[in-house]
């Protein structure tokens, strides 16, 4: 750490969700719990889409890398969130917490776009059937995935880059579980307008341009479901949508109230509680989502345990 008040910090100090003692040992337990049922559960996933044939298409592509990330996303914040809650000082280098801050961006705007993408397959299959298999060929899909985590990369690079540099003096308690952008912003001592602005544009172009892409796609997928004329196809065309609705809600309702609102409304410590949600909550409820509401996946778990079951 600093030698002095000039010096900048070699190592930080997470503060975690909170200081009281008689919550830490519970919410140890509680916070693995929630990482082991996302680990099962994106992994699971994961294996069902990859050993059934019927599960190889666009739709259950787009899912398989959903669950990757969820999956990684999860393991790059939890395991060192546990260590706060059961050592005295949760201490993360410098290059550590950089590194960790990488991949928490790298995998929010790999989510974002990959939500998107999800948006615009369901509106290729359910407003434009006939030419589904030519649009969402396997070439475009893939595409479309360099597209998701090139996005990632480049989302990761701003804003590390823009926090990289920053100098950290004294002061090395960062008021959060994680290494997040706004707690680290607000330790720096030289950081400026500059570096807010960088955040708040990269951070609107992250959700901003997915939203954007997600309302076109569903405006288009409304307007073709109200022209179905059977309460039946109607309600099959929205039972397909729900999953998508309900993912997209959590994730971005979460994560625009943690970014797009200025401190002053949002205080760090209600942050970590938003922050939560899409760091956490999000990545362990999708894969129940997608498979609770979704006959191909439970045809498919009920397939794989068969075959486990015979042999």
């Amino acid at each position: 750490m600093a030698a002095d008040n000039t010096s900048s910090v070699t190592e930080f100090i997470l503060a975690g969700l909170t200081n009281q003692p008689e919550l830490q040992i519970p919410l140890f337990f509680l916070f693995l719990d929630f990482y082991v049922v996302t680990m099962v559960g994106n992994m699971g996933l994961i294996t069902l889409i990859g050993l059934n044939s019927h599960l190889h298409i666009p739709m259950y592509f787009f899912l398989f890398n959903l669950s990757f990330i969820d999956f990684s996303f999860s393991t790059a914040i939890i395991p060192k969130m546990l260590t706060s809650f059961v050592s005295k000082k949760n201490i993360i280098s410098h290059a550590g917490c950089m590194t960790q801050l990488f991949f928490f961006c790298f995998f929010v705007f790999s989510e974002s776009f990959i939500l998107s993408g999800m948006a615009y397959d369901l509106y290729v299959a359910i407003c434009r059937p006939l030419v589904y298999t030519v649009t969402m060929s396997p070439q475009v899909c893939l595409l479309f995935l360099l597209g998701v985590y090139g996005m990632g990369v480049l989302g990761a690079v701003a804003h590390t880059g823009n926090i990289v540099f920053l100098t950290f003096c004294a002061d090395s308690l960062v008021n959060h579980y994680m290494c997040d952008i706004l707690p680290l912003l607000e330790l720096s001592c030289n950081s400026s307008y500059i570096n807010v602005l960088v955040v708040f544009i990269v951070v609107t172009i992250g959700i901003g341009v997915p939203i954007v892409a997600i309302f076109i796609s569903y405006g288009f997928i409304l307007s073709s479901i109200l022209h179905i004329s059977s309460m039946e196809g109607r309600s099959k065309a929205f039972s397909t949508c729900g999953s998508h609705i309900i993912a997209v809600s959590l994730f971005f309702g979460s994560g625009a109230f943690m970014y797009l609102k200025p401190p002053s409304i949002l205080p760090l410590d209600q942050g970590k509680v938003s922050s939560l949600f899409y760091t956490i909550v999000v990545p362990m409820f999708s894969p129940l989502i997608y498979s609770l509401r979704n006959k191909d996946v439970k045809f498919a778990l009920k397939k794989t345990l068969g075959r486990i079951t015979f042999s």
